[in-house]
């Protein structure tokens, strides 16, 4: 059996929809599941373990006749005996019916509905992770949506510890903070960017109260500006740049605490079990983080993430 999945967006969406693959996997352990994502999201599947082929395909680009003709083609070869489309656009509908895959299954209000066999309601009060899980049910399938979970590799958690030993992590552990910066998300207006001057309040306080506790900021390659401005005010931060979702998972696994935006840490964190304090602004928690103690979304009154006070989430950070 071949099953296919046509996954938009970034690695955050497709971490979100590993309980739904994983489930798939589970029900039928022999089958071979693939997936078409974004270039940009591809890193997300070196830390899955139901997923047998990882197919680039850019769902938002100005795709023409040959783009999606190409696709086709290949979809085609595959023979697939069943797909599931979280992309709720017309021309993906029409891709999945003129591909000839007998079982393609996608939501009531997608545009292109007629093009699918089966239609799944879209509940997007829920938690994104049950929402995608949902499409199952055209399957025929009625199992629970499991928990987020992740395979990351032993190189992954080899390469961690050689870097907490790099950072001279003591006995008593780490905290993680992924800042939010990302230019992307500034480029569209998307406000998952936490003011450097109110992360510095809350890196103090920290500081102040637990100086053993080392504090670890996550370094990538948009975010330099907020590293640039809180490694002066904050001298004791120390830096890390996993080079993928692996080594960053592996990161996250070994901290005591993440503190973060709307991000794919967060959902790593999820994964791995690692207590989280999450800071969002227009979008929201509910939908975004599992029920559960371990994860505390801090909502923004104003749905603007700067009007979160420092204040705040410390009061999450010491809590317990």
């Amino acid at each position: 059996m071949r099953l296919l999945a046509l996954v938009p967006g970034g690695i955050s969406d497709q971490l979100l929809l590993f309980p739904t693959l994983d489930d798939l996997k589970a029900n039928y352990p022999d089958a071979e599941i693939d997936v078409i994502v974004e270039p940009r999201a591809k890193g997300a599947y070196r830390v899955s373990g139901s997923v047998d082929e990882v197919l680039p395909f850019d769902y938002k680009d100005r795709n023409g006749l040959a783009d999606f003709g190409n696709l086709l083609g290949i979809i085609r070869d595959r023979e697939y005996d069943a797909a599931i489309a979280l992309e709720r656009r017309w021309s993906v509908g029409l891709l999945l019916w003129m591909s000839g895959i007998p079982i393609r299954v996608g939501y009531e209000n997608n545009q292109g509905k007629w093009f699918f066999t089966n239609t799944v309601p879209l509940k997007t009060e829920q938690y994104a992770a049950y929402m995608y899980h949902d499409l199952l049910t055209g399957l025929g399938m009625n199992t629970p949506c499991p928990e987020l979970a992740i395979r990351v590799p032993k190189s992954a958690l080899d390469w961690a510890e050689g870097e907490q030993a790099r950072l001279g992590i003591p006995e008593s552990g780490y905290i993680m903070i992924d800042g939010g910066s990302n230019h992307l998300d500034q480029s569209q207006d998307i406000d998952k960017v936490y003011p450097a001057h109110k992360w510095q309040k809350v890196i103090e306080d920290i500081h102040q109260k637990q100086p053993d506790l080392t504090l670890v900021m996550l370094h990538g390659s948009e975010d330099t500006e907020l590293v640039a401005a809180l490694t002066q005010v904050c001298p004791n931060l120390q830096m890390t740049s996993p080079p993928d979702s692996g080594k960053l998972a592996a990161m996250i696994a070994g901290a005591n605490l993440l503190l973060c935006t709307d991000s794919a840490s967060m959902h790593l964190a999820v994964a791995v079990g690692t207590y989280t304090i999450a800071l969002f602004g227009p979008t929201e928690a509910d939908k975004l983080l599992p029920p559960s103690e371990r994860y505390i979304g801090i909502q923004s009154p104003t749905r603007w993430i700067a009007d979160i006070q420092p204040d705040d989430v410390l009061k999450q950070v010491w809590r317990g």
